[in-house]
């Protein structure tokens, strides 16, 4: 039941303990403690970046390193705004994702470069046949490895971060961010590699192997990891979505990320392998399978974008009912370009204070709607009503500046609110207690 609001006495938020003073937070153990955890992580990632980059270096040499770091980088931007456009609607925090990517280029690497050096090595030795060695460790050993550790930082936000990790897009923009910081140090090695080969043999322009290995994992496939890794997202995207503590329900929990791993490693190998189909395997797999996996990936996120954004409309009106937010407001919510322009109108005539205070006013009510949504599907959180006053108090503080900057955009966009003309609503507020 949707909490009262009188406007005569004031809302009512019983459900939150007074000393949590509106930043309310489950009771935890010590070592669950954000700034122990907190810790542990950035020593945990800084040893790890320092060992690779040490590593990447002494493979590349100093000048090699530096080149392969300013061509590495290149796609880096692109990808990351991507998967945060993804995230618009509900964006996590910005702390998750620089974990997740740090996990990737640092954590994930050093793993990557270790296990696979010293699996090549031990498969080389027990069958005498370099060669084969070679080829087993990039399509067998590689893949196994490689989605292995980035699955992890996806695994420790899923487990971590529930409130922050609740469908398939976080699963996506996770994962994405994890494998964009593998793909990044993995790039710095080979293009540094392929410097250092160019300075080497004497080679230079378009016939360098530097230029072509840019052209192959920068320009044409800088999707390669993101893809893959993506599978693992997906798969603990709909567990994040269908969990709900119950025992029938576990299996799904448990096994649907497992299978999404399986199916990343899978694609991974493809990838990898893809020379045994011939000189033209490469294009082959990348014409046949890679671009149309691209495209279907991208439309499975724009879709699911969009049904988030159909959620919003759909479980926003009961608060509108129950005199919380305005009748507007629920389609000025559920439409990205009305919440950009209520920003947009705050900024305008009350300045950038406004405009944050009306991001947070959306950020709030759309974790609002998700959160009721979850509990309409039967997967309340255990803090529910706590966490269902914490929202419509920080909703309360804001509306004053929201509220009218949202009927505006409503309004402005065509997305205003009119009762349908065979029913009465007046004094229709059936979540009143």
């Amino acid at each position: 039941m949707i909490p009262a609001y009188d406007e005569a006495t004031g809302p009512a938020f019983d459900a939150v303990p007074e000393r949590a003073r509106w930043r309310y937070r489950p009771r935890r153990a010590f070592w669950r403690s954000r700034a122990v955890r907190a810790t542990a992580v950035t020593l945990v990632l800084g040893l790890c970046a320092l060992v690779i980059l040490a590593l990447v270096r002494e493979e590349t040499g100093t000048a090699g390193f530096l080149v392969g770091l300013g061509l590495a980088v290149l796609p880096v931007p692109l990808l990351l705004a991507a998967f945060r456009w993804l995230d618009r609607v509900e964006p996590g925090p910005w702390r998750n994702l620089v974990f997740a990517f740090a996990w990737g280029a640092f954590a994930a690497a050093l793993i990557a470069i270790v296990a696979n050096t010293f699996a090549t090595r031990w498969i080389a030795t027990a069958t005498a046949d370099p060669a084969s060695a070679d080829t087993l460790g990039a399509t067998v050993v590689a893949p196994v490895v490689e989605e292995s550790a980035k699955a992890v930082a996806v695994l420790l936000v899923f487990l971590f971060r529930r409130r922050d990790f609740t469908g398939l897009v976080d699963g996506v923009v996770v994962a994405g961010f994890t494998a964009t910081g593998f793909a990044f140090t993995e790039n710095i090695l080979y293009l540094g590699s392929a410097f250092g080969e160019d300075q080497q043999v004497g080679t230079a322009g378009i016939e360098s192997v530097t230029v072509a290995t840019f052209f192959i994992r920068v320009v044409m496939s800088p999707f390669a990891h993101p893809l893959f890794t993506v599978f693992t997202g997906i798969g603990f995207g709909i567990a994040a979505a269908v969990a709900a503590g119950r025992r029938r329900r576990r299996v799904v929990v448990v096994a649907v990320p497992l299978l999404g791993l399986i199916l990343a490693m899978g694609v991974h190998a493809l990838w990898n392998g893809s020379t045994v189909f011939g000189p033209w395997g490469f294009f082959l797999v990348y014409g046949a399978f890679m671009l149309p996996a691209v495209g279907l990936l991208t439309w499975l996120a724009v879709w699911t974008r969009q049904r988030e954004l159909r959620t919003l409309a759909a479980e926003l009106p009961a608060y509108a009912s129950a005199g919380w937010i305005a009748p507007d407001e629920p389609l000025a919510l559920s439409s990205m370009r009305a919440r950009g322009m209520a920003r947009g109108y705050a900024a305008r005539f009350l300045g950038p204070a406004a405009a944050r205070a009306v991001g947070e006013y959306e950020a709030f009510a759309t974790s609002l709607a998700f959160l009721r949504y979850r509990s309409r599907r039967g997967t309340m959180d255990p803090d529910f009503a706590a966490r269902e006053q914490e929202l419509l108090h920080h909703l309360w503080q804001r509306k004053d500046v929201a509220g009218p900057a949202l009927t505006y955009a409503a309004r402005a966009t065509g997305r205003a609110w009119t009762p349908p003309p065979h029913r009465d609503y007046t004094g229709y507020n059936p979540y009143r207690r």
